[in-house]
């Protein structure tokens, strides 16, 4: 599938042939400084190379990538304690990008933390995803690459739906089979309806979810009728990008307190400013309006750099 190529401009026209190649160009980094100095910090480094190992040498998808197809993504585990022997508890940073055409800007498709992660680990133990056996045999041993293999099909999912109207369906079901499936047992939470109203179960349940289908269309109308179109149509992109606001800020109000709204807007601030700076007096108004409603928590600096 070459759903990337039209991001490459050369000058001239190019014939290219797609390859068998992994999906993800991943960056795993494992951070252990707040774990106490006692403990063998080279096992953190193990785990890193299996980690990257892992998002990057599987296949998950039955698709074709050429090299410059990837998906540029970044994940942190940050390893806050550890809870028993072998045991830690963490943070994991998820952030991951997609290309606007006709430019070098990166559009951020996820940046989000998922502060629910524990997992148990031995140096050199086996980092392995097999989606007909998730849960494994010690839950904590498989909630950890049960959780990377999570975001590698949410990404994915964002990606292909930033390209094509619900194009991420079934790598959102992937996820959701993951969470049907998470492991269950001591420390292991992020996968349940009462695990909270913000986890993994809260996101892939929107995304999957036929009230909400809605969604998907913003998702695609941000990136391909706004982003994709500010290089060769501003102007139409900018209503575009207007559009997707008013129709967030009518989902928000006939769902209030859904996870992907602010999961949606987390790190766009900058990106919405950008894009509502050259906008017409009344686009700013309406732009500022509508953003100081559905993201409270940037609405000052929509007020301040939208005047």
């Amino acid at each position: 599938m070459l759903k990337r190529t039209i991001f490459i401009l050369l000058g001239f026209c190019l014939i290219t042939i797609s390859v068998s190649s992994q999906e993800l160009q991943a960056r795993v980094s494992v951070v252990a400084s707040r774990v106490n100095s006692t403990v063998d910090k080279k096992i953190f480094a193990t785990l890193q190379t299996q980690l990257n190992n892992l998002m990057n040498n599987r296949k998950w998808t039955s698709d074709q990538f050429s090299p410059n197809e990837k998906i540029e993504c970044t994940f942190i585990l940050n390893i806050e304690s550890i809870v028993e022997t072998n045991v830690y508890k963490a943070s994991l940073t998820i952030q991951a990008a997609r290309p606007v055409y006709n430019t070098s800007y990166q559009a951020a498709l996820i940046n989000y933390i998922d502060q629910d992660v524990a997992f148990k680990y031995q140096e050199f133990q086996p980092v392995e995803f097999n989606e007909n056996r998730i849960q494994g045999t010690d839950a904590a041993v498989a909630n950890i690459t049960a959780i990377f293999a999570y975001y590698a099909y949410m990404i994915i999912g964002l990606d292909y739906d930033s390209f094509a109207p619900k194009g991420g369906d079934a790598y959102f079901r992937k996820a959701q089979n993951i969470v049907n499936n998470a492991p269950e047992g001591k420390n292991v939470s992020g996968w349940r309806v009462f695990d909270g109203s913000r986890n993994r179960y809260w996101l892939n349940e929107n995304l999957i979810n036929t009230r909400y289908n809605i969604l998907h269309d913003i998702i695609y109308s941000y990136y391909r009728g706004g982003m994709d179109k500010m290089f060769d149509a501003e102007a139409e992109a900018r209503n575009n990008a207007l559009q997707t606001l008013t129709q967030l800020q009518a989902f928000n109000k006939e769902n209030v307190n859904t996870m992907f709204l602010q999961f949606f807007l987390q790190a766009k601030a900058q990106e919405l400013i950008g894009i509502f700076k050259k906008g017409t007096a009344d686009q700013k108004v309406k732009a500022v309006e509508i953003l100081s409603e559905i993201d409270v928590v940037n609405a000052s600096r929509y007020k301040q750099d939208l005047k």
